[in-house]
């Protein structure tokens, strides 16, 4: 399983609520291992380069290597982070073929709740990854209490991702 945050703040509500969401995940598909996280406001600096830097090289890989794909941003002007947009623009088309998804996105305001489904999902979906389920729209305000959110959201998701893997998903690598 592999987080990828795209905050440009470090260590950000964002990468909490996404760290959150993946163990909620794992725990009900039995993974051991805790996720491995691309957290983008370390590589933000590296980002544009026409070359990728090594670090960006290994994230994309990273990214484009995950089974379980937890992909978490703030809503910035009703969508994802441009820095979310900079990162996956690197990806080749078909890169995440191998993926099972799962789009999260933090907001201020509930209007914005589509914006996961609207904007996020397509984003995922054009890369090749598979989005079987409903993205997570979490607001600030549930952030204290994100696991009475996520713990649901998991129960009712983790059987579609699980049976989405064992249908071969993460297998066609």
């Amino acid at each position: 399983m592999v987080v990828l945050v795209g905050n440009p703040r470090t260590q950000s509500r964002t990468h909490t609520a996404a760290l959150q969401a993946a163990q909620a995940i794992a725990e009900r598909l039995g993974l051991g291992a805790p996720a491995e996280v691309v957290d983008l406001s370390v590589l933000a600096p590296e980002l544009p380069g026409v070359v990728p830097s090594p670090a960006v090289q290994r994230a994309l890989e990273l990214v484009a290597g995950a089974d379980v794909l937890v992909v978490a941003s703030p809503t910035y002007k009703g969508t994802y982070t441009g820095l979310l947009k900079l990162f996956l623009d690197r990806l080749p088309g078909g890169a995440l073929a191998s993926a099972v998804a799962l789009p999260l996105l933090v907001m201020g305001d509930p209007k914005h709740a589509l914006a996961v489904e609207v904007h996020l999902r397509p984003l995922l979906v054009e890369l090749g990854a598979t989005v079987p389920t409903p993205g997570v729209a979490l607001l600030e305000s549930q952030l204290p209490t994100a696991e009475e959110v996520l713990g649901p959201w998991a129960d009712r998701v983790v059987p579609q991702v699980a049976a989405t893997l064992a249908g071969g998903v993460a297998a066609a690598r």
